[in-house]
């Protein structure tokens, strides 16, 4: 059994261990020649340092409860802030709190609240200063406590393992050399490490404006110009659509408007999409449906000036 296959294998059990398979992926992603998966299982396996960013998926709310005192003796007790009032006195980063820990950290969340029930307090003392008379008025605050629902860690294991998983399914599609490594196998061809590399970055980060290449953790930038035909192609083309189809799309767009920013295509782009990504799930494109769907959606974005 391939390394790819006993990462799904594992991956799909309810229970597994995401410390194991993340050290499987990291070894997969050292043979495909992936620096942004092999940096991605890194910071999943470890921890993300200070200095980098976070996947939106690490992103969780947090809620806020104060203790306010007033005149004559009077007070208020584990009263609910409002979001709105943390986020305008004390800025966003307070309501979507960083989870920064390994995920064997997550997963030692999850199983402590499966054990003992309760919600993950953070230290919250910061913003009795910042807080302070803005709340109610004529009351001070004299303690605040944040807490981050365990869904959020639970989440985010479900989240880790949906991204390996449809990770190994598009590098099966996309990539046939990957399903063929295993323990000993040398490096594959830089036109697969390439290909790894887009495939990772779309798919983990949900980037398709950046298409990672080989060496270092060196990026190109591909750009799509709006109203520009031309660079829509060498968009589509780079990112592994032929380019006959990649140009048919770019004629189809500059004929019609889209819909909306959240329907990114007019009638006639949108007939196209349907008969069109059937290609990409047939391996005809050097991209599968995943990626080329974000692809496709995102050029048509920038196109039409509504990104």
């Amino acid at each position: 059994m391939s390394l790819l296959q006993q990462i799904q294998e594992s991956v799909v059990q309810e229970g597994a261990d995401l410390g194991s398979i993340l050290l499987k992926l990291r070894l997969l992603a050292a043979r495909l020649g992936s620096d942004t998966l092999e940096e991605w299982v890194k910071h999943e396996s470890e921890g993300y340092p200070r200095d980098s960013d976070v996947p939106s998926y690490r992103v969780v709310g947090v809620t806020y409860r104060g203790t306010f005192s007033g005149p004559f003796g009077s007070g208020i007790n584990n009263a609910q802030i409002p979001p709105y009032l943390i986020e305008k006195h004390a800025g966003e980063s307070w309501t979507k709190y960083e989870v920064r820990e390994s995920i064997a950290a997550v997963d030692e969340m999850v199983k402590k609240n499966a054990s003992d029930g309760g919600s993950f307090g953070i230290d919250a003392s910061n913003l009795i200063l910042l807080l302070q008379g803005k709340v109610y008025k004529g009351y001070a605050c004299n303690d605040v406590s944040g807490s981050i629902s365990p869904t959020s860690f639970y989440e985010i294991q479900q989240a880790v393992r949906s991204r390996i998983l449809e990770l190994t399914i598009e590098l099966e599609r996309s990539v046939p050399g990957a399903v063929h490594v295993a323990f000993g196998t040398a490096k594959a061809e830089k036109k697969d490490a390439e290909q790894v590399q887009q495939i990772s970055q779309q798919i983990i980060y949900g980037n398709v404006s950046t298409a990672v290449a080989g060496g270092a953790g060196s990026r190109i930038t591909v750009a799509v110009n709006e109203k520009d035909t031309e660079s829509v192609i060498n968009h589509l083309v780079k990112s592994g659509i032929p380019e006959i189809d990649a140009a048919e799309l770019a004629e189809i767009m500059a004929t019609e408007e889209p819909y909306s920013v959240e329907e990114p295509f007019g009638e006639k782009a949108r007939k196209w999409l349907g008969s069109n990504l059937k290609k990409a799930a047939e391996g005809t494109w050097g991209v599968g449906v995943s990626v080329a769907t974000k692809v496709l959606t995102e050029a048509a974005l920038k196109y039409y000036g509504l990104k």
